[in-house]
């Protein structure tokens, strides 16, 4: 492991790497974030919804060790067994329909954008929850890419909505989700990729500076050209823990945290 301060420490008793799971592996940030954390000396794990072999290599061009795992929104229940082995999660996926505006584009944007994202923080809670009994493991953490389109404008409606209401969501549970697990908002300025291809920040660089911010202990994380959400996302998020402390309760600690209850469905 490097010398410098790095968000979770190897496992202190085994010396363990930790185990980092990525979702939008194939990603340009999620690629990026691997290649940070495997210079970290981290175990990879890139869960991605392609059939395509994700290849990563070295500066040098050496191959990146990497162990790819196939899922589906709607589906997060089939990696339970897997998150048991993760210490930090990236939920890092999404979809832009850009002007779309159809019932189709709706419900596709809010279950990638939103839905699938908490269900995942909710079955790793509950998962953390179950194993923090070992003191061989680092207090777990996720990271959420809620993007600037919280609070800014993306010129893509259905992004803009669903991905505000990931970000309400993560605000309203990390009020008891908390408790076990470390988590951290990843707000994110338009950089190249699939999604946003005249992004003006390069994902690698992103990718830097997340891990840097992260090194520092900080759990909102602002990377952005726009000096705007640097001021108007703190207040944002303060306005909403003062409204989601008064205006709700949380269920007490042990009574059913972390379990999702998802409708039946006919497979």
């Amino acid at each position: 492991m490097p010398d410098s301060p790095l968000p979770l420490p190897p496992t202190p008793a085994s010396n363990r790497p930790i185990t980092v799971a990525i979702t939008g592996a194939q990603g340009s940030l999620g690629q990026a974030l691997l290649r940070r954390w495997h210079g970290c000396g981290a175990t990879l794990i890139a869960l991605t919804s392609s059939s395509h072999p994700l290849t990563l290599k070295e500066a040098n061009g050496q191959p990146i060790p990497v162990r790819q795992v196939r899922w589906r929104v709607g589906e997060e229940d089939a990696l339970t067994g897997l998150l048991g082995e993760v210490d930090l999660l990236v939920l890092n996926h999404g979809v832009n329909v850009h002007g779309g505006r159809s019932a189709t584009d709706t419900v596709l944007s809010l279950e990638v954008n939103a839905l699938s994202g908490w269900r995942l923080l909710e079955r790793f809670a509950g998962v953390v929850d179950a194993r923090n009994q070992d003191s061989d493991r680092p207090r777990a953490e996720v990271w959420v890419n809620t993007s600037e389109a919280e609070i800014q404008p993306a010129f893509s409606p259905l992004y803009e909505l669903s991905k505000r209401l990931l970000g309400h969501l993560l605000s309203l549970r990390s009020l008891d989700l908390a408790r076990s697990l470390t988590i951290r908002r990843l707000v994110l300025g338009p950089f190249r990729s699939s999604l946003n291809p005249i992004g003006v920040m390069d994902a690698d660089w992103v990718a830097g500076e997340v891990m840097r911010q992260a090194g520092w202990g900080c759990r909102l994380i602002i990377v952005t050209p726009n000096p705007l959400t640097y001021v108007l996302m703190p207040l944002a998020l303060l306005g909403r823990w003062a409204y989601y402390q008064v205006a709700s309760r949380g269920a007490p600690p042990g009574d059913g945290e972390g379990t999702v209850p998802l409708r039946n469905r006919d497979r």
